[in-house]
């Protein structure tokens, strides 16, 4: 997988891409991703990339030419599943849509800064817009990373045990169960018998019921949205 992301600060992205998962992935080389600065793309001769918006009102709005000059650049080099952009409106993140993007080849992301970019590259160029939440960042560099994230980590081979992936919250319209680990014993505090057990079966259905059990109390909504789903 390819990623392209278009932002203002690449320096204060590379650092998020590092570390960790995403760095051993890259190294595997079973992802890449490749930072595009804007300003290198304007067309003043002090690289600008912003301008105040038509009507008047507060604040300034990414100019149209260099996001377009380098999308249209980039689209030149390969084919883009999806050119996404990060925006308070867009659609919610969800673990669903970042199993979907895992499967793509390219993708490119335009991080969102200022006030947002000229409606036109929306209209245009942009295949999908995600926002990670109802608020408002400084902007959409942090979500970014949140997408890529939550997608490159999906990509088989990034980690170790497939399974874990599988098994994370959200993946079956649950939260995760409580896990434990060494000392069965701490403080008094003790691991429940049945993961010391050895039986399989009933570890899995204890699981199974602590996840129900944790989803009701903590992410109902996404309980009745599990039923729905079954009765449909």
């Amino acid at each position: 997988m390819r990623v392209d992301i278009l932002t203002l600060f690449p320096n204060m992205m590379r650092m998020f891409f590092e570390e960790s998962i995403l760095k051993r992935a890259q190294k595997k080389g079973l992802a890449e991703v490749v930072f595009h600065d804007l300003h290198d793309y304007s067309l003043t001769k002090y690289g600008s990339v912003d301008d105040y918006p038509y009507g008047g009102g507060a604040g300034m709005v990414m100019c149209v030419e260099p996001v377009a000059n380098c999308i249209e650049g980039l689209m030149k080099e390969r084919q883009y599943d999806d050119i996404i952009y990060t925006a308070p409106d867009g659609e919610q993140f969800c673990q669903p849509m970042a199993n979907q993007l895992s499967l793509a080849r390219n993708l490119m992301v335009l991080c969102g800064h200022y006030k947002g970019v000229d409606e036109r590259i929306r209209e245009h160029f942009i295949t999908r817009e995600i926002s990670v939440g109802d608020y408002v960042l400084t902007g959409g560099e942090l979500a970014a990373a949140v997408i890529c994230d939550a997608v490159i980590r999906l990509v088989p081979g990034v980690i170790g045990d497939e399974q874990s992936a599988l098994g994370d919250s959200f993946q079956d319209g649950l939260v995760a169960p409580p896990e434990y680990t060494r000392p069965p014993e701490f403080r008094g505090w003790k691991v429940p018998e049945v993961l010391l057990s050895g039986d399989h079966a009933k570890i899995e259905q204890w699981r199974m019921e602590q996840a129900v059990k944790r989803t009701g109390e903590r992410r109902p909504n996404l309980l009745k949205n599990k039923q729905n789903t079954i009765k449909a």
